[in-house]
């Protein structure tokens, strides 16, 4: 945890998004049991999960293109402070017939939920050096395991203890300290690069879209997009087959029900402690590849380790062991994607990715529901563990660093000569690149940035340079000007200064 001693914004960032999810979690579980006690119906408690899932898939795109135009930070407190204003309503709802302000509030928190999301990602390069991506993820998840185990307990016993109003005051307040937390960090870095003068398209709509190009162009990005889905098929058949197997194949109850899904978080926070010192010792594509092949292999063991035992300690202890990949994983994917995408466009690739997760997750569900009574629960359990085995694969594939640029200190980048002039058939033309150095490596390529340098004076003769190399590639640069060289002057060294 030494990112948050040292790094004060960083500190703030993870303060805020623990307590903000936390909030989160407290209507996620209160609601659902509240309308399931006033109308007693299973189909208009579904309602309220449909809703949140379609709030997500709607506001993800427009949530990206915001983080890429506006002050980040300020745009997670803005969307904060309007969460604790849009849960007043619910203080309305006494009966089924005030039920329509539930499902109003529902997908208005959902919106802004999902807003916040890859907006925090998106600024946690500006909390953390380019080194730290890493713990600092492993640590945010650790922020979110927390807020989950805090937030979902609470939010059973604020309502049954206070009642609806009790659990949207106590909500209110998290979203408005949430807000304050962030008030404290100020900085450029938080402010996207896109509104410091880099040109942008017209539209949101075409924003969207050059974020989807900048996916579509980095074999990392489309790697990372494709073991996102994968795990995320997995999670949602988790959610239908985690219930069944527990009942059916340990004959477990609700109680083993709840304990295990909560232990699973207890290893996940564990799992982030540890990363959180040793995972910047590993190259992401590492860690990726490493938890998914770590999920895939303990899930394997789960469910088939009733065959041999269905010993309650067991399971608790496998349910624990695997949120440690999981963590792994997912600390890892965030610095990849954050790693390889520019800053202009993190809130949009961030984005793009909960969309793409939240898709897939519900297609997992979907199809475990439909085939579970079909094709049998082990082959589907079997199916599950192999999802994270093949996101493995993809990542080993997809997640490979790329070629490394030539260091900025290196000869090979020519920092302090001129640019010497010649004549290309009827063109006058610049030498962008230095000759390469004895014993150095190759020559900077075209897209590397290179140091700057001077164009021939007005009064150099533009004619062939008597020592240019062949090899040397060349530009074309405006005529328009005469050029005479005085008398006094070298051709091989340029214009007098």
């Amino acid at each position: 945890m030494n990112l948050l001693r040292r790094r004060p914004g960083f500190r703030r960032l993870w303060a805020s998004g623990a307590v903000s999810e936390t909030g989160d979690w407290l209507l996620l579980i209160a609601l659902p049991v509240y309308v399931l006690q006033l109308t007693g119906s299973t189909l208009t408690t579904s309602t309220v999960f449909l809703l949140e899932l379609a709030g997500a898939l709607a506001a993800s795109p427009l949530a990206g293109v915001l983080a890429d135009r506006v002050d980040r930070r300020r745009l997670l407190i803005g969307a904060s402070l309007a969460q604790a204003v849009l849960l007043l309503p619910l203080l309305a709802v006494h009966g089924a017939g005030t039920l329509w302000i539930v499902y109003l509030v529902t997908a208005a928190q959902a919106v802004l939920s999902t807003a916040n999301d890859p907006v925090r990602q998106a600024l946690l390069p500006a909390a953390v050096g380019p080194d730290e991506l890493a713990p600092a993820a492993a640590q945010l998840g650790i922020a979110a395991d927390l807020a989950r185990l805090v937030g979902g307990a609470l939010g059973g016993l604020l309502l049954q203890a206070y009642g609806l109003t009790g659990v949207v005051l106590a909500d209110a307040g998290t979203f408005v300290l949430a807000a304050l937390l962030l008030t404290g960090w100020s900085g450029s870095a938080a402010t996207p690069a896109i509104t410091r003068g880099v040109e942008r398209p017209a539209g949101p709509g075409r924003d969207w879209l050059a974020g989807l190009v900048v996916i579509r162009s980095d074999r990392r990005l489309l790697g990372g997009v494709a073991v996102g889905a994968l795990l995320s098929v997995a999670q949602g058949m988790f959610v239908v087959l985690f219930v069944v197997f527990v009942l059916r194949r340990l004959g477990g109850e609700a109680g083993e029900v709840g304990l295990l899904r909560g232990i699973q978080a207890v290893g996940g926070i564990a799992g982030g402690v540890v990363l959180g010192t040793i995972a910047g010792r590993f190259a992401p594509r590492t860690l990726v590849a490493a938890g998914c092949f770590g999920f895939g292999a303990v899930c394997l063991a789960i469910w088939n380790g009733p065959a041999l035992t269905t010993a309650a300690p067991l399971y608790l202890v496998l349910f624990a062991i695997v949120g440690v990949p999981i963590a792994a994983g997912m600390a890892g994917l965030t610095t990849v994607l954050l790693g390889s995408t520019p800053d202009e466009f993190r809130g949009r690739v961030m984005s793009s990715l909960v969309v793409a997760d939240a898709s897939a997750q519900a297609f997992g569900t979907l199809l475990a529901g439909g085939l579970v009574g079909v094709v049998g629960l082990l082959p589907l359990l079997q199916a599950h563990a192999g999802l994270g085995l093949a996101a493995g694969a993809v990542a080993l594939v997809t997640l490979g660093a790329p070629r490394r640029p030539v260091p900025e200190e290196h000869p090979g980048h020519d920092r302090a000569r001129a640019v010497r002039a010649a004549v290309v058939g009827d063109e006058r033309v610049v030498a962008l690149q230095p000759p390469a150095v004895a014993g150095g490596p190759d020559r900077p390529l075209d897209h590397e940035q290179v140091g700057a340098a001077r164009e021939a004076g007005d009064d150099e003769i533009p004619r062939p340079y008597r020592g240019s190399r062949p090899d040397e590639e060349c530009v074309p640069v405006p005529q328009g000007r005469h050029h005479r060289r005085a008398d006094h002057e070298d051709p091989a060294e340029g214009p007098a200064e």
